[in-house]
């Protein structure tokens, strides 16, 4: 048994213009924004989806938006949206990109959020 839970929504934006992007979102939903130094191509919006991590993630592709699942088993979730249609596009260090159906990418990554909230709202998988 594993456990995952959405994570984040991403608002992914070709690098010349996510600070543009990120300017947009922030005064559209009237947040503030956050960067951290040590990953410079996420801006957050800070509190734009209560519970949910919300930023603009500078891409070097389409403009799009995409979900983070984190989960407590990287191979056994990307297992599962494997086995309901989804597939596998790359890597990046830990985490899993994957194609749903219907086009949507979503990643797959290690547990990120405090452990007390990943225990309260992560959903088990048999």
């Amino acid at each position: 048994m594993h456990r995952s839970r959405v994570y984040a929504l991403l608002i992914d934006a070709p690098e010349a213009e996510a600070a543009q992007a990120a300017e947009f979102w922030s005064a559209a939903l009237g947040v503030s924004t956050r960067s951290d130094p040590t990953e410079p191509q996420f801006v957050g919006l800070h509190e734009a989806l209560p519970g949910l991590i919300t930023a603009v993630q500078a891409v070097g592709d389409a403009p799009r938006y995409h979900l983070d699942l984190e989960t407590d088993d990287v191979a056994a979730e990307t297992a599962r949206l494997i086995d309901l249609g989804a597939t596998e596009v790359s890597r990046w260090l830990e985490c899993r990109i994957l194609r749903a159906p219907g086009g949507h990418l979503l990643c797959v990554l290690p547990v990120a959020s405090p452990p007390e909230v990943f225990a309260a709202q992560a959903r088990a998988w048999p």
